[in-house]
């Protein structure tokens, strides 16, 4: 379902995407090209700062927003998701927040008020909270990620790893297609 916010603003999709009709985006969200959000998915950009301002939720071109994630923000703030990213089933993503180009984020992980950079994997179950975590960094399933942790003990995402990310996007890449060629079908 595709619907406005309360100030009027409504979803801008690219026409190559694919949002399942299941789905529902609201207000100041922005997706790019080759996008795949699944069934259940929740994208909300409707909640306005205190001059009544909102601040765009980004998905980026080649990205894939999985069954049942929530993207949403406190107070209008930006929520920007990079390109060829994967945000796993169930995950959460509440702004602010800026999670980089080619990053895999599992299965019913949260992120809120945090940076997650390029080429990072956190894997299920985790939490990264009020951090900014540099690229290429490994969060362990179950791992809770915050201002107090010791950045350096975390290990670099292993070549494993990344080739389990870049996989996942590659298959859900492969999904915008066939839904896309499927969807007047339904």
């Amino acid at each position: 379902m595709i619907r406005k916010n309360p100030r009027g603003d409504l979803p801008r999709i690219h026409p190559s995407a694919f949002v399942d009709p299941t789905a529902i985006l609201c207000g100041l969200v922005i997706v790019e090209e080759n996008v795949f959000i699944g069934p259940y998915a929740v994208i909300r950009a409707d909640e306005m700062d205190a001059e009544n301002r909102i601040e765009p939720i980004v998905i980026g071109a080649h990205s894939n927003i999985q069954d049942g994630v929530v993207i949403h923000s406190k107070s209008g703030a930006r929520v920007l998701i990079g390109q060829r990213t994967s945000i796993a089933h169930r995950a959460i993503v509440h702004g602010p927040c800026t999670v980089g180009s080619g990053v895999f984020v599992g299965f019913n992980s949260v992120l809120f008020n945090c940076t997650v950079g390029d080429r990072c994997v956190v894997r299920y179950n985790a939490v990264v909270d009020g951090v900014c975590l540099p690229p290429g960094f490994h969060v362990r399933s179950t791992e809770r990620i915050g201002p107090d942790t010791d950045l350096l003990a975390l290990p670099q995402v292993s070549a494993d790893a990344s080739e389990f990310s870049e996989d996942v996007a590659r298959t859900n890449n492969e999904l915008v297609l066939g839904y896309k060629r499927i969807q007047n079908e339904f």
